[in-house]
């Protein structure tokens, strides 16, 4: 499972039972408490029988973190206090971007894309990861 944690939602994605492709699982809306948001990804994890999570850490474009990175960094803190399971993070300076574009050329209107980007998003950190693994 790969997550794409933001301030306001986290973007979900799984992998098949193989780990050779990533598949689009959900945009959480976050409830504004980090406990439940971590316990939900926990629930997630449990229900879809996840054995290794993959969150993507937004570095700046020199590599280094930054605020957001910070806070993905406690967010994921969080999780792991609630939900024991490996986890680890990718690099995901591009990922949005390279989201938005998929969606524009498959011709995704405006108000689309924005309930979908974070999952794709997600998508793309996953199967990235899953590529490296190869």
């Amino acid at each position: 499972m790969a997550l794409d944690v933001g301030n306001v939602r986290i973007g979900i994605a799984v992998s098949d039972p193989m780990g050779i492709i990533a598949n689009p699982l959900e945009t959480y809306t976050r409830k504004g408490s980090t406990s439940a948001d971590a316990e939900y990804i926990c629930q997630l994890v449990k229900s879809h029988e996840v054995t290794k999570l993959v969150s993507g850490m937004p570095y700046d474009l020199k590599g280094r973190e930054n605020e957001q990175a910070i806070r993905t960094r406690e967010f994921i803190d969080a999780l792991s206090s609630v939900c024991d399971i490996p986890i680890e993070y990718l690099d995901e300076r591009f990922t949005t971007l390279s989201a938005e574009r998929v969606l524009i050329d498959g011709n995704v209107r405006r108000q689309d894309r924005k309930r979908v980007i974070d999952k794709v998003a997600a998508t793309i950190i996953l199967q990235n990861y899953l590529d490296r693994q190869r």
